[in-house]
């Protein structure tokens, strides 16, 4: 039976054949995996990694940088992601082939997180589904909250993007890394911008983070703590002397999928960890 629904920009899309999905996006591969459609995916792209199982199927190469032909060559029926894939003329030609395309905001707030659960959800038919996955995201959020409520700190987070020394970054205003820190009950330590910066050695000072906040792919980087610390600036930020820095799975930490609530959780604990 068809399935009809609008897309991120208001278009109307029908979706009548389920038989072959390739999901965009690490958070989109987790939502349908969660739903239970997960055995209708036949290929994925390289930012999903969760569940396991995710590791056996062909990858499309990154979201933000398709290749028609490969996506294509593997005879989809539906193709599900969020508006951060592309780039647009790629996804026209989806669309043009004759496939399927539903793309959803990406939102990373609580409500565009729900929104994005329950809109995946209509489109596979899994509607039921959907809604106890949001039911237990809002409870699991709730647990975060009441635990944020009963601590009395308030650390000072700045989150650091890495992929080797050369590439290092921080994360400012209005960024995936300050919504779960805000959210965490910490306070970004970065102002004046948004987005994600290059590291400087006036920005890390200036900051004075109370803790650290990395992907642990990004710290390995990095060759650890060790290589963290000759970064400029970061060996004398309150952080690094306290011995407070924090690694987490960077698609479980900026997932904002059905794990957000629980990833919330662990990290409001661990920025108020001693070492």
């Amino acid at each position: 039976m068809a399935i009809e629904l609008n897309d991120a920009d208001g278009n109307p899309v029908v979706v009548d054949d389920l038989s072959r999905i390739i999901t965009l996006g690490g958070t989109v591969t987790e939502i349908v995996f969660a739903l239970g459609s997960g055995d209708n995916v036949v290929a994925v792209d390289s930012s999903s990694s969760y569940p396991a199982q995710v590791g056996d199927l062909p990858q499309v190469g990154y979201q933000r940088r398709l290749s028609a032909e490969g996506v294509l060559a593997l005879d989809p029926s539906l193709i599900l992601a969020t508006t951060e894939a592309g780039p647009s003329e790629a996804v026209q030609h989806f669309r043009d082939a004759g496939v399927d395309v539903l793309l959803l905001e990406s939102d990373d707030s609580v409500e565009g997180v729900a929104e994005k659960i329950r809109g995946f959800a209509k489109a596979l038919g899994r509607e039921a589904e959907g809604e106890s996955l949001v039911v237990q995201l809002e409870a699991d959020l709730a647990q975060a909250r009441a635990y944020v409520q009963s601590a009395e700190s308030q650390p000072r987070v700045l989150f650091i993007y890495a992929r080797g020394a050369g590439a290092v970054s921080v994360a400012g205003q209005n960024t995936g890394a300050q919504t779960m820190t805000q959210l965490a009950g910490g306070e970004n330590a970065i102002e004046g911008f948004e987005g994600y910066r290059p590291l400087t050695a006036e920005a890390a000072l200036a900051a004075a983070p109370d803790v650290i906040l990395m992907f642990t792919s990004g710290l390995q980087s990095l060759g650890g703590q060790d290589g963290l610390l000759e970064l400029p600036g970061i060996a004398q930020t309150p952080a690094a002397q306290h011995g407070r820095i924090v690694a987490m799975d960077g698609l479980y930490l900026l997932n904002f999928g059905p794990r957000m609530g629980q990833a919330v959780l662990d990290l409001a604990k661990q920025i108020r960890e001693e070492q």
